[in-house]
């Protein structure tokens, strides 16, 4: 585990935050497709560091022994870049109390948080198939646009990216972008593509859309092991609160698609 500190904070949208960061040990960190991290934030008056190893289990249990009271907000994130140990990250302000959106829209260079991750032993590659489908909302953005970086001029591939409204765009030529101000959704638009059943998905957002996209894409014909998939959030749910069926469901299905 290792503490990350602000060093630039740049709004993209009204809606959207950007921020790099330094600390140790992001210099030995690997590249490769979508990568996952952990971001820990102070509880107030508390600290973001938990004092253990890098490894999983014994950083989780470290961590679960802080008591509750001080045990800092976890809070997981896609990194966006990491450059000659410069991290970036994107903050989606919900404008609501959740402690990563309410800590990042008062976020000012210098302030420090806590980081485990990202790990290669989640690494999972890009799809090799002829047609790649990417679908998000914009808590799946920055997954997306740095996985369309790495695809190769000749690569042909469908994006669709669900936000608030035209403001909340970000300048990634090709994307679709789905606009809940017109009365679009995630679904409803994406189920109406033309897709193969060859073709390779990645889905990422609010857990009910994806599951919902992932059998759409499975009734297509589409191979459970070509559909990387991701509940990011939960509607009326957080982190925090206990898995549901159909989480642990989606959990269950994952860990299935890890071991083909």
């Amino acid at each position: 585990m290792s503490l990350l500190t602000v060093r630039e904070v740049l709004p993209l949208t009204p809606r959207m935050v950007r921020m790099t960061f330094t600390g140790d040990g992001l210099t030995e960190v690997g590249n490769w497709p979508d990568q996952q991290l952990k971001l820990l934030f102070p509880k107030p008056g508390g600290s973001a560091e938990v004092s253990s190893s890098e490894d999983v289990g014994s950083w989780y249990q470290a961590y679960l022994a802080i008591p509750e009271a001080e045990r800092p907000w976890m809070r997981s994130f896609t990194v966006r870049a990491l450059v000659d140990g410069v991290l970036t990250v994107d903050f989606v302000l919900h404008g609501d109390s959740g402690p990563a959106s309410a800590w990042a829209a008062s976020a000012q260079p210098g302030d420090v948080i806590g980081r485990f991750g990202p790990s290669p032993d989640y690494a999972r590659p890009l799809g090799t198939a002829d047609l790649l489908v990417f679908a998000g909302d914009e808590t799946a953005l920055p997954a997306i646009a740095s996985l369309l970086e790495l695809l190769p001029g000749s690569q042909e591939w469908l994006a669709f990216v669900e936000v608030a409204d035209p403001l909340e765009e970000q300048d990634i030529p090709g994307v679709r972008w789905v606009h809940r101000s017109a009365g679009e959704d995630l679904v409803s638009v994406v189920t109406t593509a033309d897709v193969p059943p060859s073709a390779w998905v990645w889905l990422g957002g609010e857990a009910s859309a994806v599951r919902a996209l992932r059998r759409h894409f499975v009734g297509l014909g589409v191979s459970k092991k070509d559909i990387e998939f991701a509940g990011y959030w939960r509607r009326a749910l957080t982190q925090d609160d206990a898995p549901t069926t159909d989480d642990l469901a989606e959990a269950q299905e994952r860990i299935a698609a890890l071991s083909e």
